[in-house]
This record gives C-alpha cells, structure tokens and sequence, in this order.
C-alpha cells in the first residue's frame, strides 16, 4: 500500500520507519528544503557542527529516541553532557539545579528546602498524571511548595512558557516536567540537523521516498484512498498520516466531521521567537549554559542560553554561540519586528549577565520564528486530546498537541508518530 505522510520532522520519520519496515511504500512530503523540522539547523562555513534554529537536547529519560536510534544504528553518535543552569535572583544567578544547589541557594530557608525537597519526591516517584489534571498548576504548586519557593521557582516559569494562559495549565504538565527531566543533557554529534539528515538517509536506504519543498494544501478522500494537492498537482495514496498543527491539518482536511474539527481548532498553543547569536567572546565566564529569565525582572526574552557552554565553541569554528528565545501568542509583536529590531530590544539586557558586554561583539545573527511551538493544556487536558485516527477512515493525524501530559520534545514525537505507525499497520491488517 501506497502510504504518505506529511511533514519531515522526527514523528513523521519515525512512523516512516515502522510503515516501510513492515514493507509498505512510504512517501514524505515536506515543505521544507531540509529534513527535520523544528530540530533543523544552520551551519556557517568553519563550522563543524550545525546548530539548530529552535535549541534543543535529548534527556537521560528520553527512552524512545534511545529505542530508535538503536535499531538505526545512530546511537554511536549520542553523547551527554551536565551543563549548569541558573535563575536569576535579587541581580545575580544562582544554580538550583540539584539538592546541593537549593540547601546553598539564599532565597530559601531550610523550611524552604525541604518542602521542595518532598514535595518533588511526591511528584517525580509517587504521584501519578491522571489524579493530577483537575488541579490547576499555579494554586496547587503555590500552596505545596509555598509562597517563596513558588515565587521564585516556578511561577516565572509557568508565566514566561504560556503568558496570559499560565494560570489555567494543569498540574500534570509540571509532573511531566519533574518526572522526566534530566540534569544531564545529550546531543548528537554533528547536530541535530546531522542527526535528521543520518535518519533520513537510513530511511532512503530502505525505499523510502522523499518531496521536499512539496507543500500539501489538501487532502481529499477518493474511494479507498485519498487524492492530495501538492504544490497545485494531485497525486494519490492509499493511507494518510499528517504530522501538522492542528490548525494546518483541519485545514488542509475540507471534509473532517464537524466534531473532529471543532476539537481541532479549540486546541490553543504558543509560537516561538529565537534570536541566535554568533559572539566573539564567552558571554558568561561562569560557564552556565541556561538561564531562567523572569519576565517580572524585566528581561525582553523567558531564556538566554548559551550553546557553547553545553558543547565546545572549536565545534563551531571558536564562535561563541547564544540563544535568545521566547514563547509567545501569535499575535505577540515580537512576530511582525524584523532581526535589527529584536536585536536593538533584546542586546541591552546582556549587559546584566556580563556587564562588558558590547553588540560589537556580536559576529552574525539569525531570526527563526513558529507559531507553533508550544501546546497549551487545560484542566481535564485528556479529554481534549484528538484521536489519531482522525474520523476520515485511513486519514491519521499526530502532533505536538498528542504529547500531552509531557511536554513538547522530539522524544515525545517519535513516541507518538509510533504509535501512529502501529495504529496505521492494525488497521491494514
């Protein structure tokens, strides 16, 4: 059987995978010219590595990356890494993240400490997601862990990831957080750019089939398959797996059911706006590698991060490379202002991480922006979730807003683009 699937990022490689191993044709479209979704990446001549337009790393936890890149023979190319991350604190950062950190960290008291201590532990080994979803992050992480610790810890995360909507996330979201989340970091060698073009070839090796810059306007169902528009051409397929927004996808699919799409389109997310620099010098001679930004300190961005203090600046032809990035509603302004304009806002506040800081350091820069970039769950978030099989018989559908509780991550994807494979291969029979 003629299979498609939209979108080259790592759900639709990995459901690839699984669809042309159990010997079916595969083709993917993808509007991109480059494999990898939001995982890809840029390199610069000089450069060893790519870095990628949207930052991203593996966690120890990440079991179905792991799983994937052991079948394809990638894992050789893994390696971890503990970079120190910081918040930010009365003008200064501090390291909170391990339990030495917090006993050493001024803004606690020992009271402090050990409800941060046991009420992470009730979380990460005791609780489980689905007595969880009813409760609202922000008032039950205020009263657990209190006041001060929420203040400082949590709160300026919930309000720098979803803005306006911080408030109505649920609590299984943050138990995602706590019960995944790795101190130690992996990466693949070359990039993840490197590591979505190794996987695609692989796959190519297998017979599947690439269209790049092949942009899908729709799908229609004809008989016992579906007729796509790609770039204004019809071509065919027997089975459709769209690994899209929802968004894109409910429109692209003129036919859905009326339910199937009103859920789609009540699904609420974030975009992303990413300013990467290409410094001449180290930015923070402490060596941290990410810094927590609350916006109520008036920083213009939620992250900086600096790549070359998780991964060696020789790997990128002794460039120091730093990330300024944020989450943000689609109607954000941040969207319309070009790259000269982000840069007048945001270079002024790098001068509170590393006083001698001067935008004459500053090589060459990069603007990459999505408008979807982070899903945002409700309270009772599992009831909202879409079906993979999306009500058209033999379409599918998976997408970042499938990962629920977790958070968005390219192991996640590969999880659910998966499951969607095994979905897919059930129904064939």
């Amino acid at each position: 059987m003629k299979i498609a699937i939209i979108g080259a990022g790592p759900g639709g490689l990995s459901a690839a995978y699984d669809l042309r191993k159990a010997g079916h044709d595969v083709i993917i479209y993808e509007g991109a010219p480059t494999v990898g979704g939001l995982m890809g990446g840029i390199r610069e001549p000089g450069w060893d590595w790519s870095v990628e337009k949207f930052y991203h790393h593996w966690f120890t936890s990440d079991g179905a990356m792991m799983n994937l890149m052991r079948e394809t023979g990638l894992d050789r190319k893994v390696e971890f890494h503990t970079p120190k991350t910081v918040i930010f604190y009365k003008d200064r950062f501090y390291p909170l993240d391990t339990p030495l950190a917090a006993l050493r960290f001024p803004g606690f008291n020992l009271l402090d400490v050990a409800r941060f201590g046991f009420v992470t532990i009730y979380l990460r080994y005791l609780a489980r997601w689905q007595s969880l979803e009813r409760y609202r992050a922000d008032a039950w992480l205020r009263k657990a862990y209190g006041k001060r610790v929420y203040a400082i810890s949590f709160e300026p995360m919930l309000e720098g990831k979803f803005g306006p909507h911080a408030k109505q996330v649920p609590l299984s979201w943050f138990w995602a957080r706590v019960k995944a989340r790795s101190t130690r970091l992996g990466t693949y060698a070359g990039g993840f750019q490197v590591f979505s073009d190794d996987l695609a070839a692989h796959l190519a090796q297998m017979g599947v089939q690439f269209q790049m810059n092949a942009r899908v306007e729709q799908i229609r169902k004809e008989g016992d398959g579906f007729l796509l528009r790609v770039n204004g051409e019809e071509q065919h397929a027997g089975r459709v797996l769209a690994t899209v927004s929802p968004q894109l996808f409910a429109k692209m699919v003129p036919d859905l059911p009326d339910g199937a799409l009103g859920n789609l389109l009540k699904l609420k997310h974030m975009g992303a706006v990413v300013l990467i620099l290409s410094l001449k010098h180290q930015l923070s001679t402490e060596g941290y590698y990410w810094f927590n930004l609350p916006k109520s300190a008036g920083f213009p961005f939620l992250a900086a991060v600096e790549h070359t203090n998780f991964l060696p600046p020789e790997h990128f032809g002794g460039d120091h490379i730093l990330y300024l990035g944020d989450y943000l509603d689609a109607g954000h302004e941040y969207f319309s202002l070009s790259k000269e304009e982000l840069l007048e806002r945001f270079l002024p506040s790098l001068k509170r991480i590393n006083p001698d800081f001067s935008p004459a350091w500053v090589k060459k820069s990069w603007l990459n922006k999505t408008s979807y970039a982070q899903p945002v769950p409700e309270v009772n978030h599992s009831q909202n979730i879409p079906p993979i099989r999306s009500g058209v018989e033999g379409l599918y559908f998976v997408s970042m807003s499938h990962i629920y509780p977790w958070d968005r991550g390219t192991n996640f994807a590969v999880e659910w683009g998966r499951d969607a494979a095994r979905l897919m291969l059930e129904d064939i029979g």
